[in-house]
C-alpha cells in the first residue's frame, strides 16, 4: 500500500518541492501514510505477542488457535487504533484550532510543530511499542533458556542412571526378576522331590511305574513362568525400550527448543530492524518540533522519513525468512494455485 500509494505522491512532491494534488488529496495521502507506518509497528507488537504466549503459555495457546474470529477481530483492532492515533488530528485539527497553517503548495500535518501532540503520538507510536516487543522477545530468550537448562539438567540424570537401576524403578523388570527367582526355585524342589522318590523306589519297590509315571506328570504339570533364556530376553528387551524412549525424549526436547530458540531470533532480528529504521525518524521528528526546524538538515529528515518506508518494503520480506508459518501464508495469498498443486502432489504420494 505504501509502495502502491503513498511513494508515488511523494516522489513529485520531493523532487519539485511543491504539492500539485490538492488538499483534499494532501488530507488523503497524510491518513493513509500515518495509517500504515502505525499499523505496521502495532502489527509487529502483536505478532511478538502471539509469538510470546505460544512460549510461555503453549497449552492455553494451542487450545485457542482455531480461533480465527479472534485473530480476525485482533488484526482489525489493531488498524482502528492505528486510525485513531492520528486520523482525526489530520482531518479535524484546522478546523478545531480555527485555522490552517500550511502555506499553500505544501502538504504536511497541521501538527507538524506541535511539540506536545507529537511526543504523546511518539510515545504511544514508538518508544510504547518499542519496550512491549522488547519484553516480548526477551522473555522469550529467558523462558527458552530455563527450560533448556530444565531439560538438559534431566537429560543427563537419565543417561547416568545405570541399567540395574532402571531395572529396580521398572515394575516390569521387578516382575521378570521374581518370575525367574521363583523359577529357578521350583526347579530346584522338583528335582530334589524327584531324585528322593526315584530312590525310595528303588529300595523298597512299594511303587510300580504307574505311579512313578504319575509323580513324573504332576511335577512336569508344575507352573512355568520363564526359564534362564526367556529372562535375559525380557531384560534386554526392557533395556532395549527404555534407550529407544530416552532417545526419543531427547530428539523431541531438542525439536521443541530449536523451534523456540528460531521463534527468538527472528523476533530479534524484527526489533533490531523496527528500531533501526523508526528511532531516527521519531527522535528528528520531536527535536524538530521543538526547535521548529531550525536546528535539524532537510536532508536528515528526509532520510529518516524514508527509512519508515523502507521498514514497510522489509517486513514482507523479513517475516516470512523468519517464519514457516508466514512462508505458507504469503504462498497461499499470492500462489493460490501453486499451493494446491502441491497439495495435489502430496496426497498422490
Amino acid at each position: 500500500l505504501a509502495g502502491a500509494f503513498c511513494i508515488p505522491l511523494y516522489v513529485p512532491y520531493v523532487l519539485t518541492g511543491r504539492w500539485i494534488f490538492g488538499r483534499s488529496l494532501c488530507k488523503l495521502w497524510l491518513v493513509v501514510d500515518y495509517l500504515l507506518c502505525t499499523s505496521s509497528v502495532f502489527n509487529i507488537v502483536l505478532i511478538s505477542y502471539d509469538r510470546f504466549l505460544s512460549v510461555t503459555r503453549a497449552v492455553a495457546y494451542r487450545a485457542q488457535q482455531g480461533n480465527t474470529r479472534q485473530a480476525v477481530l485482533k488484526m482489525v483492532l489493531v488498524w482502528v487504533l492505528a486510525f485513531l492515533l492520528y486520523g482525526p488530528a489530520i482531518i479535524s485539527w484546522e478546523y478545531i484550532s480555527g485555522q490552517s497553517i500550511i502555506p499553500t503548495g505544501e502538504c504536511y500535518a497541521e501538527f507538524f510543530y506541535n511539540w506536545y501532540f507529537l511526543m504523546t503520538a511518539s510515545t504511544l507510536e514508538f518508544f510504547t511499542p518499542f519496550i512491549s516487543v522488547m519484553f516480548f522477545n526477551l522473555s522469550i530468550y529467558l523462558n527458552i533458556q530455563k527450560r533448556t537448562k530444565m531439560r538438559l539438567d534431566v537429560f543427563h540424570e537419565v543417561h547416568n542412571q545405570s541399567f540395574t537401576e532402571e531395572m529396580e524403578r521398572s515394575p516390569e523388570a521387578k516382575l521378570s526378576l521374581k518370575c525367574c527367582k521363583w523359577e529357578q526355585k521350583e526347579s530346584a524342589e522338583t528335582l530334589d522331590l524327584s531324585e528322593t522318590k526315584a530312590q525310595g523306589a528303588a529300595s523298597t519297590s512299594n511303587l510300580d511305574a504307574k505311579d512313578l509315571l504319575a509323580t513324573s506328570s504332576e511335577s512336569s504339570r508344575k507352573p512355568k513362568c520363564c526359564n534362564k533364556k526367556s529372562c535375559k530376553n525380557s531384560a534386554s528387551t526392557l533395556c532395549s525400550e527404555k534407550q529407544m524412549k530416552i532417545v526419543s525424549q531427547s530428539t523431541t526436547q531438542r525439536f521443541r527448543l530449536s523451534r523456540d530458540k528460531k521463534v527468538a531470533k527472528s523476533l530479534a532480528i524484527i526489533v533490531g530492524i523496527f528500531g533501526i529504521c523508526w528511532a531516527p525518524y521519531t527522535l528528528l521528528m520531536i527535536i524538530r518540533a521543538g526547535c521548529h526546524g531550525q536546528c535539524i538538515s532537510e536532508f536528515w529528515y528526509e532520510t529518516s522519513f524514508w527509512l519508515l518506508w523502507i521498514n514497510s518494503a522489509v517486513n514482507p520480506v523479513l517475516y516470512p525468512l523468519c517464519h514457516s508459518s508466514f512462508r505458507r501464508a504469503f504462498v497461499k495469498l499470492l500462489c493460490p494455485k501453486k499451493l494446491k498443486v502441491q497439495s495435489h502432489d502430496a496426497l498422490q504420494n
